[in-house]
């Protein structure tokens, strides 16, 4: 039998790690993922905080999603975007004097444990089935449309986030390279292990 408290309980645990993770990195100041990346370029260049551009872009995305799928817009990822993009700004502003990594060995760390969080927030929330975020939910499209895995969908999405974060002057970096080059795979590589924990701890005998 299902919990659903305890699904829901798991999937604000997944935004929030994966704020959190978000956060990290940029704090790292050594690049973000190229879509974190056009976030942070158009929050200096026109205004507005990082969460608020992940709320915009997610209107845009839902509706690019919708042409890929031929289905309705799946308003529901609105919500998560928020819930995302509220995170994003809380931890950026209890985090933002405290994390202040200087030298490098303490940016690599910063950023690491950033990119970590990341992957392994968003497979839990992911894996709890609630709408997924607009750029996580074009992953899945993807992946089903060139029948590939994670890996290959999410870096596909971050080459091309790349383009976009360059001409808006996004923080690109050392940082930006890893996450096109492993961020799929450290996503693909917790789905598994999470799924199964989820499974175990969501389902009970009836």
């Amino acid at each position: 039998m299902k919990k659903p408290y305890a699904n829901f309980a798991f999937f604000l645990l997944g935004i929030m790690g994966l704020a959190l993770g978000i956060s990290l990195t940029i704090l790292s100041d050594l690049g973000t993922s190229p879509f974190d990346a056009v976030l942070v370029g158009l929050s200096i260049k026109v205004g507005l905080t990082v969460g608020s551009w992940e709320v915009l872009l997610a209107v845009l995305m839902i509706g690019c999603n919708s042409l890929l799928t031929r289905h309705r817009p799946e308003l529901l990822g609105l919500v998560t975007a928020v819930i995302t993009g509220v995170g994003i700004d809380l931890w950026l502003f209890l985090l933002g004097s405290v994390v202040t990594p200087e030298i490098w060995s303490a940016k690599a760390i910063c950023f690491i444990f950033g990119l970590v969080l990341i992957g392994a927030g968003t497979a839990t929330y992911l894996l709890t089935n609630f709408a997924p975020i607009p750029i996580d939910r074009l992953t899945l499209i993807i992946k089903d449309l060139t029948r590939t895995d994670l890996f290959v969908s999410r870096t596909l999405i971050y080459l091309g986030f790349l383009i976009v974060a360059f001409l808006v002057g996004g923080p690109i970096g050392i940082g930006t390279v890893l996450t096109v080059c492993f961020g799929g795979l450290i996503l693909n590589f917790f789905m598994k292990p999470i799924g199964k924990a989820l499974n175990a701890t969501l389902h009970t005998e009836s």
